[in-house]
């Protein structure tokens, strides 16, 4: 099995992993295009995290239907239904396995989200 990986990042990790026919998406937190984090709500930040795993996805030729798993991370478990409402517009039909913790972050961020996706090569 090969392995390639996909983007860029200024710490030392790949955004994603390609390992035959999963793809490995490093946790993603709500940085904008123009690299500043984006703040407000749990529901902005989920929504550019997710919009930032759909892009990571879209380098390696996936796409996020074709996510079986995530693990997410909130700083305050109190925002779960928020962050629940807003991570359901994205996997409104057979959503991922999911995990998620509360813990504290690296940044000053409400959300993380990692993910796997299943994408067969060829």
């Amino acid at each position: 099995m090969t392995k390639q990986t996909f983007g860029t990042s200024h710490v030392p990790l790949s955004p994603a992993v390609r390992a035959g026919d999963f793809i490995f998406v490093s946790g993603q937190v709500p940085v904008g295009k123009d690299g500043n984090m984006v703040g407000g709500t749990i529901e902005n930040q989920t929504r550019q995290v997710l919009e930032n795993i759909k892009a990571v996805l879209a380098m390696a030729g996936a796409e996020i239907s074709d996510v079986v798993k995530t693990t997410a991370w909130l700083e305050d478990a109190r925002d779960f239904g928020g962050f629940n409402k807003v991570y359901a517009e994205y996997f409104s039909k057979e959503p991922p396995a999911r995990t998620t913790a509360e813990g504290r972050l690296m940044v000053d961020i409400k959300v993380e989200i990692e993910a796997v996706a299943y994408k067969p090569l060829g």
